[in-house]
């Protein structure tokens, strides 16, 4: 008897009415964690650094660690702030508000990376950068997620807010809230982009975090299971790379460089 394959099972679970972002037990967020990761081994630099990470407790701080990295490892929660990991690298925990980064001090770390939207989930974001740019090294680099503004639309569509769906086009920040009463900043590339060369960094590239969708993915997983996960993953990061500039998918990711 064949042996059921447990990412084609997970893409079953939950399976319910399409939604703009796909639910927690997805087999999307499977791929979508898979992408990033490899993402972020092409662009980490092959040398210990030190890495302030804000990406919460579902980032990369063990893959750094045993990388040989420094990380200087954010939490809000004591409970979020151990990492199983064995490598050459370490860990420096700090318990703050990721969304307010006054505590930071200048030119102390060589990398941030923050997966965590943290620019999405704060409303003065230019603020965020320039504090994110001013924690740098000299010839430091920032990688960062953010929501994308063709997810903003999705969701204020599936919210039926016309009103502020037809505002988009002549809006200078587009804002989208949630039934938990949070509101998240989407960005369109170029809005991402200048928004970080005013930070005063130098932005290397914007490109999508994904450019297949959700529901062609749990498609294809569901049908092929873990021996199409490789295959989806490698084609992602290809496309991602030929579509710089794009706002395709849910997310968008930036690198950018603090001059030297």
């Amino acid at each position: 008897m064949r042996t059921p394959d447990p990412v084609a099972m997970t893409s079953l679970l939950g399976r319910s009415a399409p939604t703009p972002v796909p639910p927690t037990r997805s087999a999307y967020w499977l791929f979508y964690r898979e992408v990033a990761a490899a993402q972020l081994a092409e662009w980490l630099p092959r040398r210990p650094a030190r890495v302030l990470d804000l990406s919460g407790p579902a980032g990369f701080a063990a893959e750094l660690v045993t990388a040989g990295h420094e990380v200087v490892l954010v939490r809000e929660r004591v409970a979020d702030a151990a990492v199983d990991a064995d490598g050459p690298g370490r860990v420096l925990p700090v318990l703050a508000d990721s969304r307010s980064l006054t505590w930071l001090a200048e030119r102390s770390v060589d990398l941030v990376l923050a997966e965590s939207r943290v620019l999405s989930m704060c409303l003065a974001a230019e603020v965020t950068a320039e504090q994110l740019a001013a924690a740098l090294r000299p010839g430091g680099r920032l990688l960062l997620t953010v929501d994308s503004l063709g997810l903003g639309l999705a969701r204020l569509a599936d919210q039926g807010r016309w009103a502020e769906l037809a505002d988009v086009p002549s809006a200078d920040v587009v804002l989208v809230p949630d039934d938990d009463g949070s509101i998240t900043r989407c960005f369109w590339p170029e809005e991402l982009s200048a928004l970080l060369s005013a930070a005063g960094l130098e932005v290397e590239w914007v490109r999508p975090r994904s450019v297949l969708s959700p529901a062609t993915v749990e498609r294809a997983l569901e049908q092929g299971g873990r021996a199409a996960l490789r295959t989806l993953v490698d084609t992602e990061v290809a496309l991602a790379q030929e579509r710089q500039g794009e706002a395709t998918g849910l997310h968008l990711v930036a690198s950018a460089r603090r001059p030297a």
